[in-house]
């Protein structure tokens, strides 16, 4: 009778994701820990939008006006929750899992369980997308709390949010698994978060841009995502919702297929 020969390392490395419900084990570990720190984070979440609602919405905005028919306060709101979502699963995604990875070896301990590394990467992507709804819910508060959304509709916002978390979050974890040391996350911040952050319709309308600059923002998935959650805000309608959404949808999706690969390599030598 002839043992089973196991496959080459390579082989594990080239192979698709497999995907299981055992990454919910991974997103309750991290939720359990950041429960301890759970207060000075919401309120985190609360100050930082009402600052920037002061500082852009009230300042700018007394210079600025309108945005065609719309309060400018009111239109950088509605981008503030989705540039929110952005950097706060990216930074999860970045720092946190880094640190978990490499500084405090718990994902080296977690494959000791009956856990691969897919499901770590999955845990680690949703987990981040969870902290991105948690900051995108405290600008709606805020928000709300300041007479700025349009309606109920505003509540419908959060599930693209968390899809456009998870896309975010993916994408990050590719820059974290290629990583070797918190130095280099400047560099992704630099060269692409801050861009896309004033390409894509947050602070001013995509249309105001040439016209070459602004067909590259809709290759990137924020401006797509604030296409659909700024109308909800307001009270308006989005449209082209299922194209808007297969953006983000994509990059979640190519995004942890090659953060996977990265971790097996790294992480299964």
């Amino acid at each position: 009778m002839t043992a089973a020969v196991p496959p080459p390392r390579d082989a594990a490395h080239r192979r698709l994701p497999r995907l299981s419900l055992r990454f919910l084990a991974v997103w309750r570990r991290n939720l359990r820990v950041w429960r301890r720190l759970m207060l000075p984070s919401i309120l985190g979440h609360f100050g930082e939008p009402v600052l920037y609602l002061l500082a852009f919405g009230y300042g700018l905005g007394a210079l600025i006006g309108h945005v065609g028919e719309m309060e400018y306060i009111v239109f950088i709101a509605s981008g503030i929750v989705c540039s929110s979502a952005m950097f706060t699963s990216s930074f999860e995604a970045l720092y946190s899992a880094y640190t978990r990875m490499e500084t405090q070896q718990t994902w080296a301990a977690m494959l000791g369980a009956p856990l691969d590394v897919d499901d770590i990467v999955l845990g680690e992507a949703v987990w981040a997308a969870s902290k991105s709804l948690v900051s995108a819910s405290a600008i709606l508060v805020v928000a709300g709390a300041l007479g700025l959304l349009g309606g109920w509709q505003a509540v419908l916002a959060l599930p693209v949010i968390l899809l456009a978390g998870l896309g975010f979050a993916c994408t990050a974890l590719i820059v974290t698994a290629v990583s070797r040391s918190y130095d280099f996350f400047m560099y992704y911040f630099t060269l692409v978060l801050t861009p896309m952050l004033l390409l894509s319709g947050v602070f001013f309308p995509v249309d105001q841009l040439p016209a070459l600059i602004g067909t590259l923002a809709y290759l990137l998935p924020l401006a797509h995502v604030v296409e659909v959650v700024r109308p909800l805000v307001t009270g308006g309608t989005p449209e082209a919702v299922a194209l808007h959404l297969a953006v983000p949808a994509a990059y979640a999706v190519v995004s942890f297929t090659i953060a996977s690969r990265l971790f097996r390599r790294r992480l299964l030598r």
